[in-house]
């Protein structure tokens, strides 16, 4: 298009897979029925158990790394269902466990929705060669959504190139046990307006630091002996657990391939997926490095914007956000703060482009508009396409714009350094629509970016196509900005 800076998109698709898949547990919803099965695994000749368990391991051994854990997990989860007086072997415990565990291809529907971000780890390159880490939205039966990785190098040519994924895909280890801060999680509650007698006798009786495992105990114990109406009672303290829930750590093995790790939906409010994390690497006043990413939480029902916190892609700490303002989707945190202050790009109202400022990570009050539609292509909706990237002539976004038949095009415009409140620039055409082999997919006439980056004056840029695959497109920085109408 004339007088637009020229976007090359980059040969290279990362395309769905559906031969990666996970381990779940599989149970029938009626106790009774985990029964019946466990009765007729317990009845099998003790010969017959074992060349079954032989058949299973000689079909799934090579497809997951851990195949004995997994069954003896999942023996775990029903084990309680099973008679003392049933004497089992091994064979048939792990026999029971393959019966309750099926496969999940997390990424058989799309992979799609990237961010970008350089890697903590930039050891061992050669000089002008960058490492990245690249999240994307991955989608499998039940339109699940998960978070998977994929890493490479960027040259000094801007070339890019993937590692190779890994063979085995592997969930992390889930830690409800860690520490809560009593005074953040009344905050939290309260802004949740479930503060009242119930969770005030509760937190009195828990320390300043308390663990899951303490947090149960209490609750526990106020059940035994209750105080107040069986209902309030019942109703404070599912609220409590459930928030205690969606705050969890997980873990992955550290010599696992980033390709491997997925981080698949672990609390209630997540249950049905975790959608478009936009990771930012962020620069804290004292020079510590931290990677947190924002992403929606979705039960089924609604949808909730949560915290991912990491330093190394190996542990990830799951934080819930708070505030009158954390509503709808597409969070966006700046890459440091402002003024002494967390500054993050939203979408309260699903149709403009929002900045808040925040004292507090977790907690976000109020929202101001910082840009409404005014082009035919972002006529229906405005919203960004991640994290802001600081240049010299100011806070550079990607933003997302819908227009007629619901088209999704990415656009940009520049904020200032100073106070992001002010719009300085826009580019009053889109940077990048769907072309005609982009258009067909799972969401038909969409391009769509949680997150870029800036490598030798090239905005290099990781976007989805019609919510089912993903490519990687680039344009100068300078050619950009000279293009950008100032506001």
């Amino acid at each position: 298009m004339d007088g637009l800076p020229i976007v090359r998109r980059k040969r290279k698709r990362i395309e769905r897979d559906p031969a990666r898949v996970i381990t779940r547990v599989h149970l029938p919803q009626r106790a009774v029925r985990i029964r019946r099965i466990i009765k007729r695994v317990i009845g099998m000749p003790e010969a017959q158990a074992a060349a079954v368990l032989k058949g299973v391991y000689a079909d799934f051994s090579d497809r997951h790394r851990d195949i004995d854990e997994i069954f003896k997990s999942h023996y775990q989860a029903v084990s309680h269902l099973v008679s003392r007086e049933e004497s089992l072997s091994a064979v048939k415990q792990q026999l029971i466990g393959a019966y309750f565990t099926m496969e999940y291809s997390i990424e058989s529907a799309a992979l799609f929705n990237p961010s970008i971000v350089v890697h903590p780890d930039q050891g061992g390159l050669k000089p002008g060669d960058v490492r990245f880490i690249m999240s994307l939205r991955a989608v499998g039966e039940g339109h699940i959504s998960s978070i998977e990785f994929r890493s490479g190098i960027i040259d000094d040519d801007n070339a890019i190139a993937f590692d190779p994924v890994g063979e085995y895909v592997e969930r992390a280890e889930l830690k409800l046990d860690r520490s809560y801060d009593k005074h953040l999680f009344e905050l939290k509650l309260n802004e949740m307006q479930a503060c009242n007698e119930v969770t005030a006798q509760l937190l009195e009786g828990l320390p300043d630091e308390f663990t899951y495992n303490q947090l149960t105990e209490r609750v526990m114990a106020m059940a035994q002996q209750p105080e107040f109406s069986q209902k309030q009672q019942y109703e404070t303290l599912d609220v409590v657990q459930w928030l205690a829930r969606s705050n969890y750590e997980l873990t992955f093995d550290p010599e696992s391939a980033i390709s491997e790790r997925v981080i698949f939906p672990a609390s209630d409010n997540e249950r049905s997926g975790i959608e478009d994390a936009r990771f930012v690497r962020f620069v804290d006043d004292d020079g510590l490095v931290t990677y947190y990413a924002t992403y929606t939480a979705y039960n089924g029902f609604a949808i909730l914007p949560q915290l991912i916190e990491t330093k190394d892609f190996i542990t990830f700490k799951i934080i819930t956000l708070n505030g009158r303002a954390i509503q709808n989707k597409g969070m966006a945190l700046f890459p440091r703060r402002i003024k002494g202050q967390y500054a993050m790009l939203s979408r309260q109202d699903n149709e403009n482009n929002h900045i808040m400022f925040s004292d507090h990570l977790h907690f976000w009050q109020k929202s101001t508009v910082i840009q409404r539609p005014r082009e035919p292509w972002e006529f229906v909706q405005l919203g960004n396409c991640g994290s802001p990237i600081e240049t010299e002539e100011g806070w550079l976004v990607l933003t997302h714009g819908v227009g007629p038949m619901r088209q999704y095009s990415i656009g940009a415009i520049l904020l200032d350094l100073e106070d992001p409140r002010r719009v300085t620039a826009v580019l009053p055409e889109p940077l990048m629509k769907p072309r005609d082999e982009e258009r067909e997919g799972y969401v038909p006439n969409v391009v769509y970016a949680c997150g870029a980056l800036i490598n030798r004056g090239e905005l290099i840029i990781p976007y989805a196509m019609s919510d089912t695959t993903s490519g990687i497109a680039t344009v100068k920085v300078e050619d950009l900005i000279s293009n950008m109408k100032r506001a």
